[in-house]
């Protein structure tokens, strides 16, 4: 039963072919959002008890029901949310390969092919970022968390070199790193997970367009310092979740030059910016960063999950990871290689890079630029349509994510701009959430995120935000309390 007969095989490797191009051309006729019935929903998987075999056919088709109407659809082209792409061609087919030939990359030896590539890959995106690719290393990771998480730890191990070994009770102070305001709370994830403590992570407060201020920062490590406590790390972001700002990065490096502090740029989604020349300026100084976070499976809309750690210190991934191990294979023991599960924090592990090297292969450094570049545009015409019917654009970004509040009475109240957002969803027509920006407030955010999103689909939030901006107004109008005549 787990190897189906050759005919089989091949009817059942073209019904999934047939239904990936069904959903491909027919994604953007539908809905954006499921309706969200779990009784419904446990009560039919509660159907399969796994006694009775199905048919192969039978199998997808219960896949393929579940995914078409219990998902939202991060491939269609009025998804305008949290970095999830629609997939690039060969993305697809480079995953389907990847569960073929099933490639194991925890030993060089195993998988000199797969290895090498994802090397050549961390190399050439170091370039891309600034870096000379002789000194470039690094590992793909199953996204921006494991690579944040990486990259606390490289820090970590760098500043204090008994903490792999003895662990934090052997350090001589408290280790704190900084974060501003609006960074990824994976960071804070990353900091618990460590050992070091959420109160080890230092907010640094930002200016008036969302980036971390270099001030406070200096003026946060001095007193730290002056506490006893041991800085080892600061994190720039370039294009924060909420707002698309990107953090100075050359100003911090700065900073942390002067401090002699590890500097970690998260860029896990703006980081595409350096493949545009007109885009790249906003990405100033990233080539001074000690180490980067880039996740593929955002703006390079290769699948999920594609993340990528780099850094420019050879060998500290390895001090960092590496532990004694009797039953690796030995057989490329002569060859100048390092194998994966000896400087990344998994062991066994997919080959993670096929996607990235074929989509680039396909679309060369070119196409990525042009699909950049046009979601780029698609965020400015987006702006321009909002200010056009009323909306208030609340934050500054070159990046494609546009923050906006209705600028009548109330607009900026968190019941109203949550209930835009959520009456949005339900609808079916879009997908955009509510979020809540330091010194702005509640904000509705919608982000371009498919190379597939176009005029129209622009056209269409604003209209689906307008109508229902003015279906709220309405039902909270219709829900006040009749004012009682005074006599």
């Amino acid at each position: 039963m787990l190897e189906l007969e050759r005919d089989e095989r091949q009817g059942l490797w073209r019904r999934v072919i047939e239904e990936i191009e069904r959903y491909r051309d027919g994604v953007a006729a539908g809905r954006v959002t499921p309706d969200l019935d779990l009784e419904s929903l446990r009560s039919r998987l509660a159907a399969f008890d796994f006694a009775t075999p199905l048919a192969a056919s039978t199998a997808v088709d219960v896949a393929v029901e579940g995914l078409t109407h219990q998902q939202v659809h991060a491939a269609h082209p009025r998804y305008f949310g949290l970095f999830n792409p629609t997939p690039a061609t060969m993305g697809i087919a480079a995953d389907a390969l990847v569960a073929a030939f099933n490639p194991q990359l925890a030993a060089w030896s195993h998988s000199p092919f797969a290895v090498e590539v994802e090397r050549h890959l961390v190399r050439s995106f170091g370039a891309q970022f600034g870096w000379d690719r002789a000194e470039v290393e690094g590992t793909f990771t199953s996204g921006g968390m494991e690579a944040n998480h990486t990259a606390v730890l490289a820090a970590l191990f760098r500043a204090f070199p008994e903490a792999g070994r003895r662990g934090l009770l052997a350090l001589r102070s408290q280790p704190v790193l900084y974060v501003s305001a609006e960074a990824h709370d994976s960071f804070a994830k990353a900091a618990r997970l460590s050992g070091l403590g959420t109160d080890a992570v230092r907010e640094v407060r930002v200016d008036g367009d969302l980036r971390m201020s270099p001030a406070d920062l200096a003026e946060r490590l001095a007193a730290d310092r002056r506490l006893g406590l041991s800085p080892f790390l600061v994190v720039a972001t370039a294009g924060t979740t909420t707002s698309g700002a990107v953090d100075p990065i050359a100003a911090l490096a700065e900073v942390a030059e002067a401090e002699g502090i590890w500097l970690h740029v998260d860029a896990a989604w703006g980081g595409a910016a350096a493949l545009v020349p007109e885009l790249a300026p906003v990405l100033a100084g990233l080539e001074r960063a000690r180490s980067i976070t880039f996740d593929a499976h955002k703006w390079l809309s290769v699948p999920m999950g594609a993340g990528l750690f780099l850094c420019r210190h050879p060998g500290i991934l390895e001090r960092t990871f590496r532990v004694a191990e009797g039953y690796m294979p030995r057989d490329a023991s002569g060859l100048p290689v390092a194998d994966p599960f000896a400087h990344s924090m998994q062991w066994s592990r997919r080959f993670i890079g096929l996607k990235v090297f074929l989509s680039l292969l396909v679309a060369g450094w070119e196409g990525y630029a042009a699909a950049i570049r046009h979601q780029a545009e698609m965020g400015e015409l987006l702006r321009s349509h909002l200010a056009a019917e009323g909306w208030e654009i609340v934050n500054r970004t070159p990046l494609p994510v546009v923050c906006f509040v209705d600028g009548g009475p109330g607009g900026r109240e968190p019941a109203f701009v949550e209930g835009v957002a959520a009456r949005v969803v339900a609808s079916g027509a879009a997908w955009i959430n509510a979020v809540r920006l330091t010194g702005v407030g509640p904000a509705l955010r919608a982000c371009v995120t498919s190379y597939r999103t176009g005029p129209a689909d622009v056209e269409a939030l604003v209209r689906a935000v307008g109508a229902e901006r003015t279906g709220l107004r309405a039902a909270l109008r219709a829900a006040r309390p009749a004012r009682r005549e005074v006599r």
